[in-house]
């Protein structure tokens, strides 16, 4: 069994995946779960079943029935392939979509921040006072980053309370 951990399958060069190409003979066929976890593209798709063809190889999916090239099924394995990128990018359209309808409910994903309110007014006097970021961000135990987030929101949001007071 291969697998490749946390590898795109629109990236060519993983390991496993070149195991497996290493590892496969002539007359041989490569059991995977889903079609579109050996290639990510269209185009990649194409090349993929064309090199396993050359090499002599079959192609059975695990949950794709009818996509079994020991069969009738290369057409069809072509035919799923063209639509591999279409499926990829419908997920990533609904999940943006998704994303997008929970900010506009109030709703924050991820992880809390490690700057709570307290160490944000502490940040904020710090930096009132011209320390660095890296020296704020040690004091208070966080990332640079944290920090310097933490900070610019905080300017940006005084900028709008500002920018409503004018208005």
């Amino acid at each position: 069994m291969f697998v490749d951990h946390g590898e795109s399958s629109r990236v060519t060069e993983r390991p496993q995946w070149l195991a497996c190409m290493d590892y496969l003979r002539f007359g041989d066929t490569l059991m995977v779960r889903r079609l579109d976890w050996i290639a990510g593209s269209e185009t990649m798709a194409i090349q993929t079943i064309n090199e396993l063809h050359d090499r002599g190889l079959n192609i059975k999916s695990l949950t794709e029935p009818d996509i079994d090239t020991t069969t009738m099924g290369r057409a069809l394995f072509g035919i799923v392939a063209v639509f591999a990128p279409l499926r990829v990018d419908t997920i990533r359209d609904n999940t943006r979509r998704g994303l997008a309808h929970a900010r506009a409910e109030g709703r924050v994903g991820g992880r809390p921040s490690v700057m709570t309110p307290e160490r944000i007014k502490q940040a904020l006097r710090m930096r009132a006072d011209k320390h660095s970021i890296v020296h704020i961000a040690k004091v208070l135990g966080v990332g640079k980053s944290s920090a310097s987030r933490a900070l610019d929101k905080a300017a940006e949001d005084a900028a709008h309370d500002d920018s409503q007071l004018t208005a």
